[in-house]
């Protein structure tokens, strides 16, 4: 979501808010003027109008000042920066309710398209204006760690902000490498290093933001979310600005949370296994005595309980991951077999929900380099989610063939409710669900999130493809085992070690 869309929602919201309290407010106040006095519903009708009128009015002017104040900060940001007697303090835009991260933009953009004018003046008045303009324009103006790179991604300027932020001084800061001054991490391979190389060898300008980037220092990590800017042979040398938007105690709190409800759910693997176990051996022993409707209601608590267990085991993989503590151990394995074999655990509960699952699995398919258990999640996440969904399907296709690419590419089909275009682009974000059915159809909202962080773990890729009321398809494509790069290969060793989700450093692009 971009910064205007952003700010279009915000803005959207109050109103509404503001006018359906207004509405409530009439109709309440005319219930109760006939309900305790004795007038005609024609006059309180009337009185109801004229008080609308008022509220009206006073509505607009609210709300007009509300929608209005982060084009009031960009316009005195202007303001501040022109020449001449008629100049105004710089808005605090920390201090916006609305539209913070606009306006920031905005005005790092406006102090760029400045800086790049100070070259049709004098040098005495160009070297005044950039003194002028980086200590008390940005500095002041942005309440937000900033740092200014020349075409080398030596830092030229920080401001205050910046300095406080990262415990330096400004010597210990300016004529430094960024990679040195800001030792990031990222969680996937899409760093800002990895941006700006792109960005200088194919465009002009570019913009581009990332989140819960973490900042390595020694005992006390930060966890920001970065905004760049680049803007490629800029007179003035300046190249690339960086805005830092401070999250560290919202994302503490979020992984304390993980973690404690990974540590939760752990207690519960023992009760489980020995409940599945217990139903297993039930089945054994006494499948055969029981009626009908026994053995139904033990088919049903064996689905209950495996899919207990694929929720215990969702909660405990990402705890894994955000702690990067999950290594998967990729071999050479039949891939036939290991989608066969996370359709035989899931076909019991298909059949209670009344879904047939088909299998098609394209003969002859290379092995393949997976590690099974953590695979096998998501064929299963996949599945569940084909089954959770299918609302009146009575069947799931899943398919795995050779891509003209050479990939192989598994795909799990249902027909049934299907998914809003809307909820696309958010589907495999952690912890996001459908607002439309959440109510109805229970979840976590982990298993599409585990399942791209896995399959991008093994060189992969995954996609969705649904329209509503008709199904939807998700497919995901790992390698052959003989495609797998030579220097992941150790000699005869058959056993290749990667993190599922480790933090990437950014100028090295090394996976703790």
């Amino acid at each position: 979501m971009n910064h205007f869309q952003a700010l279009r929602i915000q803005i959207r919201a109050y109103l509404i808010f503001v006018i359906l309290v207004e509405n409530l407010l009439i109709i309440v106040g005319l219930w109760f003027v006939l309900g305790h006095f004795d007038v005609s519903l024609g006059f309180a009708a009337l009185g109801a109008y004229a008080v609308s009128v008022v509220m009206t009015f006073i509505i607009t002017f609210a709300a007009t000042d509300y929608a209005l104040q982060p084009l009031k900060a960009v316009w005195l940001t202007i303001l501040h920066i022109l020449p001449g007697d008629h100049r105004v303090a710089a808005p605090n835009i920390s201090k916006l309710p609305v539209g913070r991260t606009l306006v920031a933009s905005l005005s790092a953009q406006i102090y760029q398209i400045a800086s790049i004018a100070e070259q049709y003046d004098s040098e005495e008045q160009k070297t005044a204006k950039m003194e002028k303009t980086r200590s008390n324009l940005i500095a002041n103006a942005l309440p937000l760690p900033l740092l200014v790179l020349d075409k080398e991604s030596n830092v030229i300027f920080a401001n205050e902000s910046c300095l406080r932020y990262l415990e330096q001084t400004a010597p210990e800061v300016v004529g430094k490498d960024v990679y040195s001054v800001l030792d990031m991490s990222f969680s996937s391979d899409d760093t800002f290093d990895t941006w700006l190389r792109k960005a200088k060898t194919s465009t002009v300008t570019a913009t581009k933001t990332w989140e819960r980037v973490r900042l390595n220092r020694p005992g006390n990590p930060l966890q920001f979310d970065l905004a760049a800017y680049y803007n490629k042979d800029n007179p003035s040398g300046v190249e690339t600005v960086l805005v830092l938007f401070d999250h560290t105690e919202t994302y503490a709190q979020d992984d304390q949370a993980m973690s404690f409800v990974a540590l939760a759910v752990h207690e519960l693997r023992t009760p489980l296994t020995l409940l599945r176990g217990y139903i297993e051996l039930f089945d054994d022993e006494l499948g055969d005595k029981l009626d009908d409707e026994l053995k139904d209601f033990m088919f049903k608590m064996n689905a209950a309980a495996q899919q207990l267990s694929a929720f215990v085991n969702n909660i405990l993989n990402v705890a894994r991951i955000e702690g990067d503590q999950l290594f998967l151990r990729l071999r050479e394995d039949n891939w036939s077999e290991t989608v066969q074999a996370a359709v035989r655990s899931w076909a019991l509960r298909a059949h209670v929900r009344g879904i047939k699952i088909e299998c098609q699995v394209a003969p002859g398919l290379p092995t393949v380099g997976v590690d099974r258990v953590s695979i096998y999640e998501v064929i299963s996440n996949l599945i569940d989610n084909a089954i959770k969904y299918s609302g009146n399907g009575k069947k799931i296709v899943i398919k795995s063939a050779l891509t003209k690419d050479g990939l192989v590419e598994t795909t799990v089909q249902d027909f049934g409710v299907g998914i809003p275009e809307s909820v696309m682009p958010n589907l495999f974000s952690k912890f996001y669900r459908n607002y439309r059915n959440r109510a109805q159809i229970g979840g976590t909202g982990l298993g599409l999130y585990l399942a791209k962080t896995i399959v991008t773990a093994h060189g992969g890729n995954i996609w969705v493809r649904s329209k509503e009321g008709e199904g939807t398809t998700f497919g995901f494509t790992v390698m052959p085992y003989a495609k797998l790069a030579d220097e992941q290969k150790n000699g005869d060793n058959k056993d290749i070690t990667t993190s599922a989700h480790g933090w990437i450093k950014n100028h090295s692009l090394y996976r703790r």
